[in-house]
């Protein structure tokens, strides 16, 4: 160990900075800049070496006698290591100096100094009980930390107060004035008071911290911490000088991506005032994330008008052709459709309004017209939507608006001309909120929407070219100004022939790769797959089918994992009832007799087409007429205009219903019915009764009535005409004004039934009844001496 005797003494310096080197502690110094013959000398044991701090260069450039304090610390070197960024010497600190003279030279600096010992003011108890207490403050903060259990372990082991102070203030965030004042203060006792004021300093420091963070954390103050941490981020960036912060790069994103959306100038304009607006906002405040989700939609919209490509029609009939079975009409007009896209390039308002019952294709006829042009396929449900914010969108005012579905359809198909399927558009309602039907006006015609504004794009939007087709069930609730912008086209039902095709070619392949089956596994045989679709399903469309065949395919899966029974499993009509359950299709059957009163008429519901039969009966009364069968208000109307019409037509019958009451009932008195085309069924059961004649009970008829005798025409002739041969019916009395429906009703159909066609009651009269009556302009001409005669036989 080196001698410091002497008063006055002569070492050599090696300047430090940032760190408190206190007599006792061992420290490694890592020394970047070191000359040769310093390094030698801080290997001889005999010389002295001074630690001495400076107030300021610290980058150690040219120093001076001013940079330097005047109270280092001698040291002693345990030991020197070679890095790669220079050298780390082991050093332990010998006793605090006084510095007397300073010489600095080109490759050392040499300096007088002399001892200045620390003052011990303090009883070793006193120094135990000063140790104990700063480890207590220690242990207090560190709990605050997790993983500190190791670094107090450290702490704990530590006798020597000058040591601990020394190692903890590494963790403080003290000045270098604050550390050198720990160094030059000669008092132990004062030393360590000011130690402890540090400190507790930081210790109350950092639990104002933690309450803060725990107040943010309680009270969910997101935006406010996301402020405090981005204005954090812009110091450090700033102090790093590490240019602009994330939100200008974000800006100058947001330049190239609008230069690059090939927006038309009025747009574009449009957008480049929303970003100047955004570069003038702070990160922090409310407006600027409304105004970058706007730009965010305006960059992602599709603006660039698309190429005209070639349609080929030949292909476009073969998807529709392998998608769909029957239908050919419907696909004839979606043909003709496309040829005219064809011919006319810019063609507007391609818009079609499929109107059919459920589940006969009307959406998967819109995505193939998407498949056939090669064109992005978008769905938009409409059922049930009552607020026109919806389809329009919300304006930018309202917190959490947002653009209303066309527009964000659009933006999803990321093209400009994709096919839109409008689902169900004839459940739109009418709300507290507007009417989204009104709203659908510009969206659906043809001379206004190629500039759609909606609220929250606030700008123009060309909407002429997508391909709009828009389904529905009913024209009934769609209203009259929308229908009028869509061109109609009508699904019917399909005949039991089309769904045995359906059935075969389409839906059992699609169920077995549903289910993960094949055709060696599951088998349906031709048998049962009728059977099914004529009892196990009651709908004009096959989703009923579906879902029985569905059942089949379950019941398949559930037995090839149990290794129950052998494969194939083969459905046979006999087995049937006891896969599906009970039939579900309960079809009115024609009579083998019908007795005078009871006739057999048509009607249309939303699963196709069916017969009922009207019934009725006479008894003493008071002239009093019964309706009954839960009968709509339109029905009621056609009993009485039928009761009419009988009285003036065959008076010499009815001259006794002053003394009787009348009763017309309709079976099935739990379904409500309704509708005009009853009326010659309704005049036919009363001339029936009256008459006492039977009428066919495989005759039907369909058609409304005059109060002066014309049979005017009805619709959903072919689901009747289906429903009519399904039943057993031979015989059809249909209006004249209908023959021209004829067309549409399938030649199967058509070949096992004879109609006929009707104008007049009196044709009505002689096709049931074999009764020859005058025309009513003959009964009221006096010029014309006409007498009304009956067939005897039939009389």
């Amino acid at each position: 160990m080196m001698n410091l005797d002497k008063k006055n003494k002569d070492g050599m310096v090696i300047p430090v900075s940032d760190i408190v080197l206190l007599p006792g502690m061992t420290y490694t110094l890592k020394l970047n800049k070191i000359s040769e013959e310093e390094l030698e000398n801080l290997a001889k044991d005999e010389q002295v070496s001074i630690a001495l701090p400076l107030k300021k260069n610290f980058n150690e450039n040219k120093l001076t006698q001013e940079d330097f304090h005047s109270i280092g610390v001698s040291f002693h070197v345990n030991g020197i290591e070679k890095t790669d960024n220079g050298y780390q010497v082991k050093i332990k600190v010998l006793d605090r100096v006084a510095i007397k003279a300073l010489n600095i030279q080109d490759d050392s600096i040499r300096v007088e100094f002399e001892l200045a010992p620390d003052v011990i003011d303090l009883t070793e108890k006193s120094q135990e009980e000063m140790l104990e207490y700063v480890k207590k403050v220690t242990r207090e903060v560190s709990q605050k930390f997790k993983g500190s259990d190791q670094f107090m372990k450290m702490i704990d082991d530590e006798t020597n107060i000058n040591k601990l102070m020394a190692h903890l203030t590494q963790f403080m965030p003290l000045t270098n004035e604050e550390k050198y004042d720990l160094i030059q203060t000669q008092s132990l006792k004062d030393r360590i008071l000011k130690f402890m004021d540090y400190l507790l300093k930081q210790k109350e420091a950092l639990k104002l911290q933690f309450e803060m963070a725990e107040k943010f954390t309680q009270k969910a103050n997101k935006t406010y911490r996301e402020s405090v941490l981005r204005e954090q981020l812009k110091a450090i960036q700033n102090e790093l000088n590490e240019g602009k912060s994330e939100g200008a790069k974000k800006d100058k994103d947001y330049l190239s991506k609008i230069e690059e959306a090939e927006m038309p100038e009025e747009i574009k304009n449009a957008a480049l005032d929303e970003l100047e607006k955004l570069e003038r906002q702070s990160e922090s405040s409310a407006e600027y994330n409304v105004i970058r989700n706007y730009l965010d939609l305006l960059v992602k919209l599709p603006w660039k008008k698309s190429v005209p490509t070639a349609i080929n029609l030949v292909e476009a009939r073969r998807i529709l052709d392998e998608q769909h079975y029957g239908l050919e009409k419907v696909k004839d007009r979606i043909i003709q459709h496309l040829a005219v896209m064809q011919l006319k390039k810019d063609k507007k308002g391609s818009i079609l309004l499929l109107v059919g019952p459920p589940g006969t294709g009307k959406t998967s006829l819109g995505k193939s017209i998407a498949q056939a042009l090669d064109r992005k396929y978008i769905r938009l449900s409409l059922g049930g939507i009552r607020d026109e914010a919806e389809i329009r969108g919300h304006r930018r005012t309202y917190i959490g608006a947002m653009p209303g579905r066309i527009i964000q359809s659009i933006k999803k198909a990321g093209e400009i001309n994709p096919v839109m399927v409008l689902d169900e558009v004839d459940k739109l309602m009418t709300g507290y909120n507007g009417d989204p039907a009104s709203a659908l006006l510009e969206v659906l015609d043809p001379e206004q929407n190629n500039s759609f504004t909606d609220h929250y794009l606030d700008l123009p939007y060309d909407l002429s070219e997508v391909f709009f087709v828009a389904t529905a069930n009913s024209l009934e609730n769609i209203p009259r100004p929308l229908l009028d912008r869509m061109e109609i086209i009508q699904i019917s039902s399909y005949t039991m022939s089309e769904k045995f095709h359906i059935g075969k070619n389409h839906l059992i392949p699609e169920i077995l790769e549903e289910h993960g089956l094949n055709n060696e596994q599951l088998v349906i045989e031709d048998e049962a797959l009728q059977k099914i679709v004529s009892e196990y399903t009651q709908e004009a469309g096959v989703r009923g089918l579906k879902k029985q065949l569905a059942t089949l395919a379950r019941i398949t899966s559930e037995k090839i994992v149990s290794h129950k029974g052998e494969l194939p499993f083969v459905v046979t009509v006999g087995k049937l009832d006891d896969l599906l359950g009970r039939k579900v299709s309960s079809h009115d059957k024609a009579q083998r007799n019908n007795p005078p009163g009871v006739v057999t008429g048509l009607a249309w519901t939303a699963v196709g087409g069916e017969i009922l039969f009207v019934e009725a009966t006479d008894m003493i009364g008071s002239g009093q007429v019964i309706l009954t069968g839960q009968l709509g208000d339109v029905m009621k109307e056609s009993a009485k205009i039928s009761l009419s019409l009988l009285k003036s037509r065959l008076p010499m019958n009815s001259i006794n219903f002053k003394e009787r009451d009348l009763h017309i009932h309709v079976p099935s008195g739990s379904v409500p019915k309704d509708g005009p085309s009853a009326g010659i069924t309704l005049f036919t059961a009363l001339a029936s009764l009256v008459t006492g004649i039977k009428v066919d009970s495989k005759l039907a008829m369909t058609g409304e009535i005059t109060l002066r005798g014309a049979v005017l025409p009805i619709g959903g002739l072919k689901e009747k005409l289906i429903g009519a041969q399904r039943a057993g019916i031979t015989k059809i009395l249909i209006p004249k004004e209908n023959l021209v429906d004829l067309k549409e009703v399938p030649e199967e159909v058509k070949n096992q039934l004879t109609i006929k066609t009707v104008e007049t009651v009196e044709d009505v009269l002689r096709e049931t009844l074999g009764i020859s009556l005058p025309r009513v302009e003959h009964v009221f001409n006096p010029n014309i001496s006409t007498e009304a005669t009956f067939n005897a036989n039939q009389m």
